[in-house]
C-alpha cells in the first residue's frame, strides 16, 4: 500500500471514529476531513470544484430553499386538522397516511417539524402516543420518492458522480411501498408499548395574543374544529369574548360568530399563522404594523401606564406603536387585550412604527427587552403560487418533461422574484452543513479512486468469499449502512458507505442498482436510536421519551424494514 492510500484509509477511519464520537457535530468532522484531503493534496483542485458544484448536490440544495416557502404556507397545517379527531385509532390511520403521502413529495424533516406542535398539544390524545408515529412515518414515506428525503437525493449525487446519470424520480418507489405496508402494519402493532404519561408543558414564554373576527370572516358559522383553530404552531385558542362575556375553556364545536374576539396563549414568534385565516385581524395587522420589526419591552414600575388599559392609556398615539402581545409572569390575562389593566412588570411586544425610536417618552416607561422576529407567512395568491408551483415542478421532474435541478432553479427565481423568499431568509438557512456533507464526501470518494486503494479492495472481493455470494456482499452492505446510521445519522452514513458499496458492485462485477439501493434504503433504517434521523432527534425531545421507547417500537419496526429490504432489492434490481 502506497503512503497516498495509507493516508486516504486513515482520513477514511477516522472520519468514521470522528463521527461517533462527535454525533452532534457532523459538519465539524466532514470540515476536518475536507481540510485534510486538500492539505495533502488527496484530491485536485478540479475534483474540489465538481464536488461543491455536483448536480446532485445543488438539486438537494434548491429543494430545501424552495421548501423554505412552502413551509410558509397552510398546506401543512390543514393537514394536522383534518388527521386529529377523538378516536385514537382513526386519529394514528390518518396521521400514518397523511404523513407518508406528505412526506414522500415535501422534506420529510420539515412535514414533522410542522406536525409536531398540533400533534403533541391536541386536546384528544397524549402526544407520546402519536409522536414516534409521526417521525417513523416520515421516515416511510422519504423511501417512496427521490425528493422524500435528503439521504435518497445525498445518494444520487454520489450515483451521479460516478455514473454521470441520475437515479429515477420512482427508483425507490416500488421497495419503498412495500416497506410503507409491512412497516406500517408493525408499528400499528408496537405502538401499545408507546407511553401514556402526561407529559410537561413548554418552556417557552406564554404570551396573551387577541385576534378579531370580521364580519366577512370564512370563519364565521363554521366550528373551532372545523376552521382549524386547534391546531396552530405554538399557539392555543383559550377563551373567546363574545357580547362582554368570555367563553373559555373554548370546546371544539364552539361556533366563531361576527364580531367575536378570539384570545390566543403562546409564542409570539407564531402569530403571523393567524394572518392565513381569512378575515381574522390583529389590532397591529389592521394598523399596518405587523409586518415591521417587533420588540419586546417590559413596562417599568414608573410607567403612566400603570393602572391603566391601552383603550385610556391611548397607546398608539403615545408611542406609535401597537402591541400584539401581553405576557404577565406568575398570572393569566383574560379578556380583551384593549381591556387588560397594565402593570409594572408586564412583558408587551410591539409592532413598531418608523419614528417610535425618537420618541422621548420610552425610557420612562419601557425596558427594552429584544427584537422579536415572527415567523412570516404567506396566504392569497402568493401561496397557491407556492403550493402549485411546487407540485408542478415535482409533476414535471417526475414525467421527465424538465430536469428536477432546472426545475427547482427555475421555481426558487420565481419564489423570490414574488416575494414570497427572500434573500435574508436563504442566507440565514442555507443548508451549509449539507452541502459540506455530501461535497467531502464526494471528495472522499474521488481520493479512494485517485490511488490503488479502491482497486486493491475490488481485487479482493473479487477473490473472497463474496465472489460467490453476491447477495451476502448486498446484505453485508445493507446491516453496515444501518448501523452506521444508528451510530451517527443517516447522511453521514450514505455518504460514506457509498463509494464502498459501489467499488464492491465493480469488484464482483455485479450491476450496482442493488448496492445503491442497499445504501439508500439502509441510510434511512433509523428506528432503533433517536439520535439517527433529525426526525427520531426532534420528537424524542417533543414527546418527552426515553431509549428505551424507540427500542421497543422501533427494533420490531427495524427488524421486518431490514427484512423487506433485502428480500426486495434482488426482485426488482436483479445482480
Amino acid at each position: 500500500m502506497s503512503m497516498q492510500d495509507g493516508l486516504v484509509l486513515a482520513i477514511f477511519v477516522s472520519t468514521i471514529i470522528g463521527l461517533i464520537a462527535f454525533q452532534n457535530r457532523p459538519a465539524l468532522v466532514f470540515g476536518s476531513c475536507l481540510l485534510a484531503l486538500n492539505a495533502f493534496g488527496l484530491v485536485t483542485q478540479d475534483q474540489l470544484l465538481n464536488s461543491i458544484a455536483n448536480p446532485g448536490l445543488l438539486t438537494l440544495v434548491l429543494l430545501i430553499v424552495c421548501s423554505f416557502a412552502l413551509e410558509k404556507t397552510s398546506i401543512l397545517r390543514r393537514v394536522a386538522a383534518f388527521m386529529i379527531v377523538p378516536g385514537y385509532r382513526v386519529t394514528w390511520l390518518r396521521l400514518f397516511f397523511s404523513t407518508v403521502f406528505s412526506s414522500a413529495f415535501l422534506n420529510n424533516t420539515a412535514v414533522v417539524a410542522t406536525l409536531i406542535a398540533p400533534i403533541r398539544n391536541n386536546n384528544y390524545h397524549n402526544g407520546s402516543r402519536l409522536l414516534i408515529p409521526l417521525s417513523f412515518a416520515a421516515i416511510l414515506g422519504g423511501t417512496l420518492t427521490l425528493i422524500g428525503t435528503s439521504t435518497n437525493l445525498i445518494v444520487n449525487s454520489l450515483y451521479i458522480e460516478a455514473t454521470t446519470t441520475s437515479l429515477g424520480f420512482f427508483s425507490f418507489t416500488i421497495i419503498g411501498l412495500l416497506l410503507v405496508i409491512t412497516c406500517g402494519i408493525t408499528m400499528y402493532f408496537s405502538c401499545r408499548f408507546l407511553p401514556d404519561g402526561e407529559m410537561k408543558s413548554d418552556d417557552y414564554k406564554q404570551y396573551f395574543i387577541d385576534a378579531k373576527v370580521d364580519n366577512s370572516s370564512d370563519l364565521i358559522g363554521k366550528t373551532v374544529e372545523q376552521n382549524g383553530l386547534r391546531h396552530l404552531e405554538s399557539l392555543f385558542l383559550i377563551e373567546i369574548a363574545r357580547d362582554g362575556r368570555l367563553i373559555s375553556p373554548v370546546g371544539p364545536t364552539e361556533t366563531v360568530e361576527a364580531g367575536d374576539r378570539l384570545i390566543f396563549n403562546g409564542d409570539v414568534n407564531k402569530v403571523m399563522q393567524l394572518s392565513q385565516f381569512n378575515g381574522l385581524t390583529l389590532f397591529a395587522d389592521s394598523n399596518g404594523l405587523l409586518s415591521s420589526n417587533l420588540q419586546e419591552v417590559v413596562i417599568r414600575p414608573e410607567s403612566q401606564l400603570v393602572g391603566k388599559n391601552l383603550k385610556a392609556a391611548g397607546f398608539r398615539a403615545l408611542f406609535n406603536a401597537a402591541v400584539v402581545a401581553i405576557r404577565r409572569d406568575g398570572e393569566r390575562v383574560s379578556g380583551k387585550l384593549g381591556d387588560v389593566t397594565l402593570q409594572a412588570g408586564d412583558f408587551l411586544v410591539l409592532a413598531v412604527g418608523r419614528d417610535f425610536a425618537n420618541r422621548n417618552n420610552l425610557v420612562k416607561n419601557f425596558i427594552n427587552v429584544s427584537d422579536v422576529e415572527p415567523e412570516t407567512k404567506l396566504s392569497g395568491w402568493k401561496e397557491w403560487c407556492v403550493i402549485f408551483g411546487f407540485l408542478a415542478v415535482v409533476a414535471a421532474a417526475a414525467l421527465g418533461v424538465i430536469s428536477l435541478l432546472k426545475g427547482c432553479l427555475l421555481l426558487a427565481g420565481l419564489l423570490i422574484f414574488i416575494g414570497s423568499l427572500t434573500p435574508t431568509e436563504i442566507t440565514r438557512r442555507l443548508p451549509i452543513d449539507i452541502w459540506l456533507i455530501v461535497s467531502t464526501a464526494l471528495m472522499l470518494s474521488q481520493a479512494l479512486t485517485n490511488g490503488e486503494l479502491f482497486y486493491q479492495l475490488s481485487d479482493y472481493i473479487s477473490s473472497s468469499y463474496l465472489s460467490q455470494n453476491v447477495f451476502a456482499a448486498m446484505v453485508m452492505i445493507y446491516v453496515v449502512t444501518w448501523l452506521l446510521t444508528e451510530l451517527v445519522t443517516n447522511n453521514a452514513a450514505a455518504a460514506l458507505i457509498f463509494p464502498i458499496a459501489y467499488g464492491m458492485a465493480l469488484g464482483l462485477d455485479a450491476n450496482v442498482m442493488p448496492f445503491v439501493m442497499a445504501v439508500a434504503f439502509g441510510a434511512s433504517a433509523s428506528f432503533v436510536s433517536p439520535y439517527g434521523y433529525q426526525t427520531n432527534l426532534m420528537v424524542f425531545n417533543a414527546g418527552q421519551y426515553n431509549l428505551k421507547d424507540f427500542v421497543k417500537v422501533g427494533l420490531p419496526v427495524s427488524l421486518v424494514y431490514g427484512a423487506v429490504t433485502v428480500s426486495a432489492i434482488p426482485v426488482f434490481f436483479p445482480f
